[in-house]
């Protein structure tokens, strides 16, 4: 399994704008072959704050979730929405245990 993690500040002005794309990205790659979850949530201590936890079969899951017309589409606006520099972490993940709390 692959597991991507990131965070990107968005400019205040454009968080509506922002939020409008994600919801289309999230909607359109969790029906993506090889995705086993894709999620994007508002940081709850910084409002400005986008973070994504994407979960793929595979890198090869991830190659083409990359090459998606709808990825695209977001990445090609991303810079007019950024307010800093975005963190992307790739983990690669052998084994995974639910756990109960």
């Amino acid at each position: 399994m692959l597991v991507v993690r990131a965070m990107f500040p968005i400019d205040p002005d454009r968080m509506d704008e922002a939020l409008e794309l994600v919801n289309d990205l999230v909607d359109h790659s969790n029906q993506e072959p090889g995705i086993i979850d894709y999620r994007a949530a508002v940081d709850v201590q910084d409002e400005t704050r986008l973070r994504f936890i994407e979960q793929y079969e595979d890198g090869d899951a991830f190659e083409a979730h990359i090459g998606t017309e709808h990825f695209q589409a977001f990445e090609s606006k991303l810079p007019e929405l950024l307010a800093g520099e975005l963190e992307v972490t790739r983990f690669t993940v052998s084994d995974a245990t639910e756990l109960e709390l």
